[in-house]
């Protein structure tokens, strides 16, 4: 090959490889994804519409303390006043795995959750989610939740 076919062999080649995506998603995993991050946004406002769209009529959800709650439990909690009345929580979803199986979605990721009082004190807990998302009646619904406090570091004093 002479020298100038090699440089051509090789900017064709950083052409093609430039097109081509390092990693594709699914649109079902982009769609779960979406629907993950509206619900950790909606979980800060209590948000009864996008619990119920989240979570599908026979869901089965494993709290971090081991008590097995139903929907109608969760949609029940929803209607509770926060104990802290001067306090937002933001949740958010982060080192999110996916793994697609057809019509369902094994999701596991870190959910922290970060609440500010109102004498301006902030508080962190992580938590160890997996959820099983199944594709039916034309949408994606969580039928399976399973919630795991991650330990506080230890203070080091």
């Amino acid at each position: 090959m002479t020298k100038r076919g090699l440089w051509v062999a090789l900017a064709v080649s950083i052409l093609l490889w430039g097109a081509v995506p390092a990693f594709t998603e699914t649109q079902a995993a982009l769609d779960v994804t979406a629907l993950l991050r509206e619900f950790m946004d909606a979980a800060g406002r209590n948000d009864s519409a996008v619990f119920d769209k989240f979570f599908a009529d026979d869901v089965v959800y494993t709290r971090a303390t081991g008590a097995v709650i139903t929907k109608a439990d969760i949609m029940q909690s929803l209607k509770i006043p926060p104990v802290q009345i001067n306090a937002k929580t933001a949740y958010s979803a982060e080192d999110l795995t996916l793994h697609e199986y057809g019509e369902t979605m094994i999701v596991a990721f870190r959910l922290d959750a970060r609440t500010e009082h109102a004498d301006g004190k902030a508080e962190m807990a992580h938590y160890r989610n997996t959820g099983i998302f199944l594709h039916r009646g034309g949408r994606w619904q969580v039928v399976a939740w399973q919630a795991t406090k991650i330990a506080d570091p230890p203070v080091n004093h």
